[in-house]
């Protein structure tokens, strides 16, 4: 078996919804045992983001201007021009993907780093946003670590039994009804 046949999730943790009427902003934070410097390559290099994150750049999001971001395992390609407004190395990291303002934040902590991530997501699917976040940063951890798994993203995570439970957890802790996520995801697709 390889290491990624052998992932599984952890239980929700560290994440809150900041909720401004319908406007919801999903907040994870997550402490790893690596540099910021580090984390941060990991955060705007193309190369890096191939190995954990839901989309692919065709340029660093290190710098401050615009950059291509690909959707990964989206039903339907989505490329978007995605506009770097803040690259403060290795502190904070700034920019829109699609219509979602992504604010990641890098906080030096012992030898390590706590990565703290905000983001506004439709509240129907937050913690649906929420499940693959965190299993976007447990890849993370482990590609830092020189054991990466691959990518984990889209559809590929929703079949994971931890993202069906991630979801639920994430639901409860948020106050809210757990996601029916295939129909969810059916009619957001119809009403786009």
């Amino acid at each position: 078996m390889t290491d990624r046949e052998h992932y599984t999730p952890g239980p929700a943790s560290g994440a809150q919804v900041r909720k401004d009427g319908e406007k919801w902003t999903l907040i994870l934070v997550r402490e790893l045992r690596h540099s910021p410097e580090k984390v941060w390559q990991a955060l705007t290099d193309p190369a890096h983001l191939r190995e954990w994150a839901p989309f692919e750049a065709d340029g660093s999001l290190g710098t401050v201007g615009t950059v291509k971001l690909t959707t990964v395992g989206a039903p339907a390609l989505y490329v978007c021009e995605t506009t770097v407004t803040r690259a403060d190395a290795p502190k904070v990291l700034e920019y829109n993907w699609g219509r979602f303002d992504m604010r990641w934040e890098l906080e030096a902590l012992g030898g390590g780093t706590r990565l703290t991530l905000w983001t506004n997501i439709d509240r129907r699917f937050i913690s649906m946003g929420a499940a693959g976040w965190h299993i976007c940063f447990d890849v993370l951890e482990r590609l830092l670590a020189g054991q990466p798994i691959g990518r984990i993203v889209g559809p590929e995570a929703m079949k994971f039994g931890g993202w069906q439970r991630l979801n639920v957890e994430y639901a409860k802790q948020f106050g809210i009804e757990t996601p029916n996520w295939p129909s969810q995801v059916a009619r957001k697709r119809r009403s786009h």
